[in-house]
């Protein structure tokens, strides 16, 4: 069984950084595609940013250059570093894996999600 595990969540004052991890568990292969997606209340889930396998990489366009996504193969787990916070970067952010296991499956995996509140 393959499963997303997310931490990293909690409370940061504007202008503030935090790091969230999504750790892959059990018998992996290849993780093909790491994303993060946000959900804020009254709104609908958005792309955060998302990182493949080949290296590519996208955004969405709030970003702006304030955060990154990395893809640690060895350790099966993906980060998105977030700087320069804004209250309207509050939500729960979901991490999202495409993953091949070595029992040759394909998992379309999503994480518990961690709420992320920017507030002074």
């Amino acid at each position: 069984q393959v499963q997303l595990v997310e931490s990293g969540g909690g409370l940061v004052q504007p202008g503030g950084s935090l790091t969230l991890s999504c750790a892959a568990s059990g018998s992996i292969s290849t993780i093909a595609t790491m994303a993060w997606y946000r959900q804020a209340p009254g709104k609908q889930r958005e792309l955060v940013a998302s990182i493949y396998s080949s290296g590519g990489m996208n955004f969405g366009d709030f970003v702006k250059g304030r955060f990154s996504i990395s893809l640690d193969n060895a350790a099966n787990t993906g980060y998105l570093q977030m700087s320069s916070l804004k209250p309207e970067d509050t939500g729960v952010y979901y991490c999202y894996g495409k993953i091949y296991s070595s029992k040759l499956e394909w998992y379309d995996l999503w994480g518990q999600g961690t709420q992320v509140t920017v507030s002074s």
